[in-house]
């Protein structure tokens, strides 16, 4: 299965899982949401599949027009470790009672450690955001990703994560 079939197929999942799983009408929106979750990235161009973790804290500065999430993330083959920061202004819209959408971009920053070898490197990055609240202040979420290197070689990657969804008032 191709990455790209995998992000359509997780797209329409999060959609339908978005209609059975609404938040309550009348409910405002999380001022501050805690993401917590697995992670997964493949390069375009050959190359390897990296698995990890990742963390991210995600405010409203404008409801309904402004979404900033800061997150970290971990990936890593057998012999290769890559640590990551992004910053993303996102754009959310309501598609239920329970479920929301965000496309979002921004840039990440990089560093990759290969045996002794260590590489900094930035890039922008492009995600859409299916966030599910079955309970007011608990939900998760499901995000496919697109990021280009802004370095000479410009690597190109797709990555997905998805996991657990802490909101506060």
């Amino acid at each position: 299965m191709t990455i790209a079939r995998m992000l359509a197929g997780l797209g329409v999942l999060a959609l339908g899982a978005g209609h059975a799983f609404g938040q309550p009408k009348g409910e405002a929106d999380h001022r501050v949401v805690f993401e917590a979750g697995v992670a997964s990235d493949r390069g375009l161009a050959p190359g390897s599949s990296r698995f990890g973790g990742t963390v991210a804290l995600e405010v409203t500065p404008i409801e309904k027009w402004l979404e900033l999430e800061a997150g970290v993330t971990i990936l890593g083959t057998l012999d290769q470790r890559e640590l990551s920061a992004d910053l993303l202004f996102k754009k959310p819209w309501q598609l239920s009672r329970r479920a929301e959408f965000m496309a979002g971009i921004g840039p990440e920053l990089s560093t990759r450690l290969a045996g002794a070898k260590h590489e900094i490197s930035t890039a922008a990055e492009a995600v859409l955001d299916f966030m599910f609240w079955p309970t007011t202040n608990v939900g998760w979420y499901v995000e496919p990703s697109y990021s280009v290197s802004l370095g000479a070689n410009a690597e190109r990657r797709l990555g997905v994560s998805a996991g657990l969804l802490i909101g506060w008032p």
